[in-house]
């Protein structure tokens, strides 16, 4: 008798305190019940996230030498050789590391000086029509020149970087193969020591003083140096994940929820991804990311004004020499889709590219400008989703609980993958001789 009474009084004392402490935001930290099953709609959703419809590679009609192997580790070479910026101590894998998935971990990239910009990742990114978080390259070659004239990157020019790679046997050799015949850029009466068009006000003099065939002649060859950067580049691929082990099972048990691949955790964290917190409306497809521009509604960073984003990129890449419709481009005008439709739009104001998402959470910080330190940084301004200070946010309240919100970040863990130990495209190539 005396049993079933203390059963019955710890029960009342149960609820008291499930009572009491609901008063004190208790529910927020009450993991969901998980449904029996995804639905077909959740399946089918779920694969189209998946790495196997990941798809070919897309064409890049700018770039001819773009499937071209040699090209590839030609490109390699370059990645990783310190010649190619102005004071022979920055390369590529400066900021595109491969051991942190070709991030550098810093909120601002540092080359020569500190930029403006977070470095994006490189895995992946042929499968990007746009470049850059505002766009403002059209294609992966074009956007491998800017590094190397920028200032506060590489900091060389395109005459001197022209003539040190020409000049160099091994690698004047492998151009030849992919380019023919090139010319010997040794005359600096022709062809002055740092003339390039985006320099000081010397360096521009020497580049107008130029003839014009030998000006095409030095930007002909300094844009075969993005291309087959871009060759290298392209074989950057993503690795499976275990989010991708998991949907790969969901095909064979659509009543599975948790097993060793997802926790249960990162099962209601995916759940959340593509329902309740809309990530999917951006972030989708195979690599997380639409590949579009949108205004999140972000503070800049600290002594940054904000940037207007899109608005500034587009109109940055219709005026580049460099772009898909240029004279140093090998596509029919025709191909060049993406920037012939490119339209100018209000939604571009304070618009930024949406970042993929795989191996997001080990390549902190984030956003545009590293503003962000942490994932629970990220989906807590999701969540809030603040006024703009330039333009819309497009984002609106998500109003998550604190576990869902715990959910949604256990998730993103779901989305980093091993390196390929056996992939050559990591490592530093021992160059011909």
């Amino acid at each position: 008798m005396k049993r079933p009474k203390l059963v019955r009084w710890m029960a009342v004392i149960l609820i008291a305190a499930v009572l009491g402490l609901a008063g004190h935001g208790f529910w927020q930290y009450v993991p969901a019940i998980l449904p029996a099953q995804w639905t077909a709609e959740e399946i089918n959703l779920l694969q189209s996230l998946s790495l196997s419809n990941l798809g070919d590679l897309p064409p890049d009609p700018g770039n001819r030498l773009s499937g071209d192997i040699r090209a590839a580790e030609l490109g390699r070479q370059l990645f990783f050789d310190l010649r190619l910026s102005g004071n022979g101590t920055i390369a590529c894998t400066t900021c595109h590391r491969p051991d942190l998935h070709f991030t550098d971990a810093r909120s601002l990239g540092l080359g020569t000086a500190i930029g403006d910009r977070h470095t994006m990742g490189l895995i992946g990114v042929a499968y990007s029509p746009w470049h850059y978080w505002d766009g403002r390259k059209d294609s992966l070659w074009s956007q491998a020149l800017e590094p190397l004239e920028n200032p506060l990157e590489q900091a060389s020019n395109r005459t001197d970087l022209v003539r040190a790679l020409t000049g160099d046997s091994s690698y004047r050799h492998q151009f030849e193969q992919l380019l023919g015949p090139l010319p010997d850029f040794v005359d600096l009466n022709r062809f002055p020591a740092g003339a390039t068009p985006l320099g000081n006000d010397r360096q521009k003099q020497d580049w107008n003083a130029m003839s014009a065939a030998d000006r095409y002649l030095v930007s002909q060859v300094f844009s075969a140096v993005g291309k087959v950067l871009a060759a290298y580049e392209r074989q950057l691929s993503p690795q499976s994940t275990p989010f991708d082990e998991y949907v790969a099972r969901l095909a064979d048990d659509p009543a599975l929820i948790q097993e060793s691949a997802l926790s249960r955790s990162q099962v209601a964290g995916l759940r959340l991804f593509i329902g309740k917190a809309q990530c999917i409306n951006c972030h989708n497809g195979p690599l997380f990311s639409n590949h579009d521009f949108h205004n999140t509604g972000l503070l800049s960073a600290p002594g940054m004004l904000p940037g207007i984003g899109r608005a500034a990129g587009l109109e940055t890449a219709l005026q580049d020499e460099f772009n898909c419709l240029g004279q140093f481009s090998d596509a029919a005008p025709q191909a060049c889709t993406e920037l012939r439709f490119a339209r100018h739009s209000d939604a571009n104001l304070g618009a930024m590219k949406t970042p993929g998402l795989r191996n997001v959470a080990e390549t902190a910080p984030y956003m545009h400008a590293g503003q962000l330190a942490s994932l629970a940084e990220v989906v807590h301004h999701y969540d809030v989703a603040a006024d703009a200070m330039v333009g819309h946010n497009e984002a609106k309240p998500l109003k998550l609980r604190a576990v869902e919100r715990a959910e949604l970040e256990s998730f993103l863990h779901a989305l980093t993958a091993l390196p390929d130990p056996q992939s050559r495209w990591l490592t530093s190539p021992a160059r011909p001789q």
